[in-house]
Parts: C-alpha cells; structure tokens; sequence
C-alpha cells in the first residue's frame, strides 16, 4: 500500500506499520536501483512527456540509515562503490513519499521494498512519478473526503469499485460500457447525497490515484497483468478500516486503463484539471444518470443485500466509535497545534472522519516549526479548516508535555500556553 499526506506537498505510498529492522543492504539497494532505471528508460519519457529518472533515497525506518543512488547536494552522503550511504537526520519525515532534503529532490522509500515484483515495480514507479509531479502541474489540494466513512458513501464506493471490476475484465464493448455506466450511476449518486464529494474526490485522484495508475502502466509490462493488478487494487482495500485516504489508489488504475481504450487524450485533460469520472462519461458518450433505476443497478452488484447488511453494522460501530473522540478531542480539554508548515506521516487506511470537526488520525507523526509530535495511541484531531491538530490533555505539565499515547517535543522558541478555552492549551511561539 502506498500513501501519505504532508502539508503543501503531495507524496505518495501507504505509510503502514513500521517493518522490522532490515539494513539496506548494498547488493539489494544496487538491484532496486536498477530496477527503477529499467522501468524509467522502458518508459523513456512517452507517457507523461517527462522521464521519471532521478535520485532515489532507500530508508530503514528504525535505523534511519540511507542509501542513494546518487549524492546530494550538501555532502552528506558519502560514497560506497556505486552508491552513497549515510543517515537521515532526526526530524526528517521517514515514508514511501517525494522529499527535498540536503540539496535534492528524492524519491523516498521505506526499506525494505515488497518482495513481490509486481508490487515493487508498481511501487518504483509509484513513487518515481510522484517526484515530477509538481514539474508536470499534477498537484491539487486536498479536500476532506470524510463522506467516504459515512454508511451510504461507503456502500456506493464500493458497488463503484464492483463495477469497475467488472469492466475491466469484460470480454465485450457492450458489457464494458454497461458495466461503466453502473460505475458512473453509483458515483453520481454519491455525489448528489454529498454535493462538496465531487471536488474532494477530484483532487485526491489526481494526486494519489494518477500516481498509482502511472505505477501499473509503467511498473508492469503487460495489458494481462496490469488490468490483473488493477483489478486486485479494487479489492484490496475493501478490509481497511477507512476509505477516506485510500479510495484513488484503487479507482486510479481503474479509471485509467478504460481511459486508455476510451480516450487516448485523456491525460492532458486530467492534467488540466477534469475528473476522471466525466472524461470517461464524454469519451463513451454515457448519458446522464438514471437515479430511477438505481436500486435495479445495486441489486446485480450486492445480491441479497450481503454488502449492506455488513456496512449496516460497521455504521453502528462507527457511531460509537465517533461519539469516544468527539469526548476525547472535541469536548474534553486538548492540547492544540498549529498545522500551518507542518508535515505528518500516518496510515491512510485508519483515519476516521469526525464531521463536522475534521479527521481523526489514530496515529501519526507531526512535525512542525515549533517541534515533533507523536501519537502512538488515542488519536489526534485534524481541522484544517482552522489549521489546528488536538490531541486530548486533561492534565499536562507544560514543562514535560506528554499525554495518554502522545508525547511533545518542542523545538527552542517554542512554549505551551493555556488555550482560548478553559482546560485547554495551545504550543506558541514566544514572544521576541
């Protein structure tokens, strides 16, 4: 899996649970560098009109030791035979993602890398991409896509992805295009419960799910095995805890692959800031939704109901569960931090959406000007329309700023000091 979120920057790959301790070792750094090459020279520019060749920066998470496939810009790095190895300072955001540092933007990624082939080489190239991003003008902000841990939200994604699927592995023209008509139908029904769905959705498939798409056209060598790969990808995260971060790693393969057959222009039109949905729609020439037969469609997708029953509960569950953090993070006293500046690694997977107040992380690491934040357990709440995370402090001492599952580190310059509300605190910067 493969993503994170940093703030200004769009980055890439699912920051998972740490992995074991593994040391990059030099022969595998050598043959992974080698690897992204042979993808990026099979390329040779054609598919975005720009090569993804470039430094790539291997990490053990634990360690923090690296090794690059080229040196840097400020001579940290030192060189050993072919490569450079070196540390990456604490501080640093650790994560399968795109990141400037010591002079050079890399592509990061977390050691070691997946022993299947497929998933490495998606991965490689993956993130790869991610590093021309911003040169190609791919980035957009992202929205909130809380809706996407809402019960009917949910349910419609997931008849969307069953739709997808479909398509993808149908054999004929007609069967394609009734199948992404369903697809579509589903999606528009979403959007016409969740009006602002449309945009957030938008923008996260341009950022995370143009990504992976780009990672299964250029990481795999075959029409087979990248609508298999595709295919897989719409399954897979049917098991995560939350949709709201991962749904484009999913949809973007799709929606590209049946974009290729669609539209052969489609990706100036995406970099230009169309969905993939309604370029999609306008290359078939799909008309406009027919809600009337909306429940006909779901039935040939959820057949007895099996899908709704279990999303039925998982709602239930997820009610309490939303009623535990808004005590926690809404209510109860809190510790407050500014988001402005600030990177944050999490898993996409777990996040939870806490309308109206913003996203729950249940765990993450925040870095900012004023200092690291880590949150092992309990949450932390993100409202980036006031730009401000919240982990809860019933108690704290502002000299040793630790609570249930977080600690603080606050860099110099810095200070806790009582918050607007009484109860709560806020990290400042001190006065000159």
């Amino acid at each position: 899996m493969r993503a994170i979120g940093l703030s200004g920057v769009i980055l890439a790959g699912v920051l998972a649970a740490s992995p074991a301790t593994a040391q990059v070792d030099p022969a595998g750094a050598a043959r992974t560098f080698a690897e992204a090459k042979a993808i990026c020279e099979r390329d040779g520019g054609v598919l975005w009109g720009h090569t993804l060749c470039g430094p790539i920066l291997l990490v053990e998470p634990q360690t923090r030791d690296i090794i690059a496939n080229q040196a840097d810009a400020e001579g940290r790095l030192k060189p050993s035979g072919a490569t450079y190895v070196g540390r990456l300072p604490d501080g640093e955001l650790i994560a399968n993602t795109s990141v400037k540092w010591s002079g050079v933007l890399w592509s990061q990624l977390l050691w070691p890398l997946p022993e299947d082939t497929e998933a490495r080489q998606v991965m490689l190239a993956h993130e790869m991409f991610h590093r021309v991003q911003t040169t190609l003008g791919m980035v957009r902000d992202d929205g909130d896509n809380g809706h996407l841990d809402t019960l009917e939200g949910r349910y419609l994604l997931q008849l969307e992805w069953r739709a997808l699927a479909k398509a993808l592995t149908a054999t004929a023209p007609r069967q394609r295009r009734e199948a992404i008509g369903d697809a579509l139908l589903f999606r528009q029904e979403r959007y016409r419960l969740f009006p602002k769905a449309a945009v957030a959705e938008g923008a996260l498939e341009a950022n995370e799910g143009v990504a992976e798409y780009t990672g299964v056209k250029l990481g795999l060598t075959t029409p087979q095995a990248r609508t298999a790969f595709a295919v897989r990808d719409l399954s897979a995260f049917v098991g995560a805890p939350s949709f709201v971060r991962s749904f484009a790693y999913a949809t973007g393969p799709a929606y590209g692959l049946l974009l290729d057959r669609a539209d052969p222009d489609w990706k100036r039109k995406v970099t230009s800031g169309a969905r993939f949905d309604t370029v999609l729609a306008a290359a078939l020439k799909v008309p406009a939704p027919d809600f009337a037969s909306l429940t006909k469609r779901v039935a040939l997708y959820d057949v007895g109901g099996v899908l709704r029953t279990s999303e039925d509960a998982r709602e239930a569950a997820r009610l309490a569960r939303a009623a535990e953090m808004k005590a926690r993070l809404v209510d109860g006293p809190v510790l407050l931090l500014p988001l402005k500046a600030a990177g944050y690694q999490f898993n996409p997977q777990t996040l939870m959406a806490l309308a109206p107040h913003g996203t729950v992380y249940p765990t993450v690491r925040l870095s900012g000007p004023w200092g690291v934040l880590e949150v092992k357990s309990g949450g932390a709440l993100f409202d980036k329309t006031r730009g401000m995370a919240a982990v809860s402090a019933p108690s704290l001492d502002a000299a040793y700023p630790t609570g249930e599952g977080w600690t603080l580190t606050l860099k110099p310059g810095w200070s806790i000091q009582p918050g607007a509300r009484p109860g709560d605190y806020m990290v400042v910067a001190n006065q000159p």
